[in-house]
């Protein structure tokens, strides 16, 4: 299992991180979603078949791109 935190300064409220958890929840090999509104970070879990490669692109469609932590 890998574990990734990162940040994502679009993040304004727990709606915004709601969206986070449930959209990249969905995303095959992803096993947990965890974050914070005010520091804007998100930790991620996967394992395969998940690579970050395809985690980072579901960030950047749902429009909350992120940045190294």
């Amino acid at each position: 299992m890998a574990e990734k935190t990162v940040r994502v300064p679009a993040i304004s409220c727990g709606h915004c991180l709601m969206t986070i958890k449930r959209e990249v929840g969905e995303v095959e090999g992803v096993t947990g979603v965890e974050g914070d509104v005010d520091t804007k970070q998100v930790t991620i879990n996967f394992d395969a078949p998940a690579d970050w490669v395809k985690i980072a692109a579901t960030l950047k469609e749902i429009g909350y791109p992120a940045e190294e932590a």
